[in-house]
């Protein structure tokens, strides 16, 4: 913590005794920079205002003050949809920089994702940003330096880890946790996702190969929506809906489902600090440009925890968490007799913080944050590399490098088009 933020956190815990003694109501700037008070409603600016972003203007009980989006469409049904009084941009830096707004919120494609994360931890802004976190293992290093830096809080945009019945299990991932950390299953374990254990995979996010370039419409800036990625002739498939099926914006079903469903797994095998050690993958060769789908991809931890990608489904019968002691079938079914009961006396989890505004007013780290967010993300962008080389990879979680595999590790940290970096 820097001084800075010691003493607005002295600052802070003054002014919260003086709400108990029955002031009800501080201004801001008493609290100093980075601390919002309870009295306040707290602002966003969302950046990216297509289908995705539209949905965030709903979240958490705050108030949109600014929207910013690089096609004039996505940027007027959004304001339309909003009312009068929110600022509207075309430049995401001009929305950073506002000084009333308090959480930027990024719902761009991937490629965009670590540098307005960057920037707005930069100025001074807490962030909530899309899954996947990033498009690459090193913008999300970065990321999660920059969040610890400038003392920002971070929320990642997926949460079945704390709330919601988590696809096909029928239940949260609470009892989960509860099961893993009992040992009743033994150890090590392998999770499978799979249609069969009620994970879809989304194939359909696939890419087009021989694109013919088309006119750019009126109505979009292609050039900024391209941004760091390579330059690449507009088509429309490249954009919008159906972006996800180019490795230069994101990753295919792996990219847009990957976190969702593995960021919970990180969590109730206790790997939210650490990294698969091999990847294996089988796959039909992938496009260079256009991403394609996979049989199945392995992630093997170094105490020999698996996860494993199961796009064939060739198994119906397949267990979604097997150990030496027992398994755990789609709809939280089991094995192990009567677990229910065994469950209801095992011990809850550590508490979370998984309201959001909590972590914005009170600097407390939120559930699903940068560091963790990181490390799932991490495994989506190790699976995408070993399909786009189409070989067993070995990573260090340590220095999250490859072992001996320059031509991986190329791809931790792939150029940026100028004049993008980070």
């Amino acid at each position: 913590m820097t001084e800075f933020s010691k003493k607005g956190r002295r600052q802070f815990l003054r002014n919260s005794a003086a709400i108990a003694a029955g002031f009800f109501i501080v201004p801001r700037h008493v609290l100093g920079k980075g601390y919002i008070p309870p009295s306040d409603q707290i602002t966003k600016g969302i950046i990216g205002v297509g289908g995705m972003g539209k949905g965030h203007v709903k979240y958490a009980g705050t108030r949109v003050v600014a929207i910013c989006d690089v096609d004039s469409l996505h940027l007027k049904e959004a304001a339309d949809m909003i009312g009068g009084g929110v600022k509207t941009f075309h430049d995401h830096r001009e929305l950073i920089a506002l000084p009333e707004v308090d959480i930027v919120h990024i719902a761009t494609p991937p490629h965009w994702h670590g540098i307005m994360a960057i920037e707005a931890a930069k100025a001074g802004k807490d962030i909530w940003c899309e899954k996947p976190m990033t498009r690459t293992i090193g913008e999300g290093k970065r990321v999660v330096e920059a969040v610890k830096q400038y003392g920002r809080m971070f929320r990642l945009n997926t949460w079945f880890r704390f709330e919601d019945n988590f696809y096909g299990m029928k239940t949260t991932v609470k009892p989960i946790k509860k099961l893993v950390d009992s040992g009743l299953l033994g150890w090590p374990l392998t999770v499978t996702v799979s249609k069969h254990t009620g994970f879809d995979w989304k194939f359909y996010w696939v890419g087009k190969t021989q694109l013919e370039p088309q006119p750019v419409p009126d109505t979009l800036d292609y050039d900024r929506w391209l941004g760091p990625a390579p330059f690449k002739p507009y088509h429309l498939h490249r954009t919008h809906q159906t972006f996800r099926g180019y490795w230069d914006y994101d990753g295919g079903g792996l990219g847009d489902m990957g976190q969702h469903y593995i960021d919970p797994i990180q969590y109730f095998l206790g790997k939210d600090h650490t990294s698969p050690v091999k990847i294996e993958v089988d796959a039909e060769q992938q496009h260079y440009d256009a991403c394609g789908t996979f049989r199945k991809i392995t992630f093997t931890y170094d105490d020999g925890c698996k996860i494993i990608l199961d796009g064939e489904a060739k198994d119906p019968n397949v267990a979604y968490i097997e150990g030496p002691k027992g398994k755990l079938f789609n709809g939280f079914k089991s094995d192990i007799p009567n677990l229910q009961e065994k469950i209801a006396m095992m011990p809850d989890p550590e508490p979370q913080v998984t309201n959001f505004l909590d972590s914005v007013k009170y600097r407390q780290t939120f559930a699903l944050n940068e560091t963790n967010g990181h490390r799932s993300c991490t495994i989506v962008n190790l699976g995408k590399i070993a399909l786009q080389l189409g070989r067993t990879l070995n990573f260090d979680p340590v220095t999250q490098t490859f072992i001996n595999d320059d031509e991986a590790n190329r791809m931790i940290n792939p150029p940026m088009r100028a004049p993008w970096n980070i």
